[in-house]
């Protein structure tokens, strides 16, 4: 990093939709950069998200020496794409950063529709994105090509997951020009602090968006099969999305209005709090915060075995169940509510794992050393 050595760097954050884990790494990112003496700005999509986003926004704000800038960025290709990205070009000469990540695929391709700069890198990481599209349909064909197209207008490919990497990879190629290198996303200090039980916590808990991919949908029909089967388990679910009136039309027609509850969006612990045992069904996954999170408070959890989960839970294997199965999940939970000792002692281990591998210190680290080898490449 020998052109910047002497002064701190200027990184710009780029994403289309500031919700989920996506919004949490930028600004975990962001606020450990920030710490480490760099100039950090947010461009952000102003359409998704609402008062929360903003609110996350307005509380980071004032650390950002380089601001926080909203677009009206549509998630899907849009007539208004030109617009905005000559808007994001814009921002880019006016911020003259040394650094622009983008996140996500729309940001993404923002970030490296234009020529390569002798002022700045341009860095890339698709948390899953364009990635979970399957090559067959329209979608995934137009991603992908979109993706091969823009891949060597990257000096930086940085994944969260060995699982992202390798899908890319296989599904889009191997760069021949930039770099690419894998960071795990990490959790803060105080994460680890244990959780306490809620005197009303049910059996089970959810923590986390509704939508297709996150596998609430299943969830229900494995809590169906398990009380069928004359276990009176109960279920918690936290999060807000666009599945949240089909889950509970789910659940009416389940005959679960009893065994169900909904607590809307709430802060990660306190769902946590919830529940005797998590449970992550997901679809797919690159690598989620809610597993990290939860598994650094030393909360009992089962989860799918797909996508970037195996690395977090590492040797921890017989926490993991077949995805896309909701007989396989029942099964799950019934084995770890049967037994509550045993998954507190693998919590506990998981636990000493996240601190090791998974720390927001080894993040903003991996993250910018990532930076200093893509400039000394350069």
């Amino acid at each position: 990093m020998s052109e910047t050595s002497d002064r701190p760097l200027r990184i710009v954050h780029a994403v289309r939709a500031p919700v989920g884990g996506i919004i949490r790494h930028i600004l975990d990112l962001a606020n450990g950069q920030i710490n480490a003496g760099h100039h950090v700005g947010i461009i952000a999509d102003s359409l998704t998200g609402g008062e929360r986003a903003s609110a996350a926004l307005a509380e980071i704000a004032p650390r950002l020496k380089l601001g926080v800038r909203r677009l009206a960025i549509h998630r899907k290709p849009h007539p208004t794409d030109f617009l905005v990205w000559a808007r994001f070009m814009y921002l880019i000469s006016h911020l003259k950063p040394d650094v622009v990540h983008g996140h996500g695929a729309k940001a993404g391709a923002f970030v490296r529709m234009r020529g390569g700069s002798k002022r700045f890198i341009r860095v890339y990481t698709p948390h899953g994105g364009s990635l979970h599209y399957p090559l067959n349909t329209w979608q995934g064909a137009f991603y992908s090509r979109m993706e091969r197209a823009l891949m060597n207008n990257t000096e930086l490919f940085l994944f969260e997951s060995a699982f992202a990497r390798d899908t890319y990879q296989r599904t889009i190629g191997v760069p021949t020009t930039g770099l690419v290198r894998c960071v795990f996303n990490g959790v803060t200090a105080a994460e680890f602090d244990p959780v306490e039980l809620a005197p009303d916590a049910s059996d089970v808990a959810y923590v986390g968006e509704f939508r297709h991919i996150k596998g609430a949908d299943i969830l229900i029909d494995a809590v169906a099969r398990l009380r069928a089967d004359g276990r009176p388990v109960t279920l918690t679910l936290g999060g807000d999305g666009e599945e949240l009136g089909s889950l509970k039309a789910k659940v009416e027609k389940s005959g679960l209005t009893e065994a169900v509850r909904f607590i809307g969006h709430v802060k990660a612990r306190f769902g946590f709090s919830k529940g005797k045992l998590l449970v992550v069904p997901s679809r797919g996954d690159s690598m989620p915060y809610v597993v990290i999170e939860a598994a650094a408070a030393g909360v009992p959890m089962i989860a799918a075995n797909v996508g970037g989960i195996p690395e977090i839970f590492g040797s921890h294997t017989e926490a993991l169940f077949a995805p896309n199965s909701a007989g396989a999940m029942a099964d799950a939970i019934a084995t770890a509510l049967q037994d509550p000792v045993g998954a507190a002692a693998r919590a506990k281990t998981l636990r000493e794992r996240i601190f090791m591998h998974f720390s927001q210190k080894a993040m903003v680290e991996g993250v910018l050393a990532s930076y200093g080898e893509a400039f000394a490449k350069r």
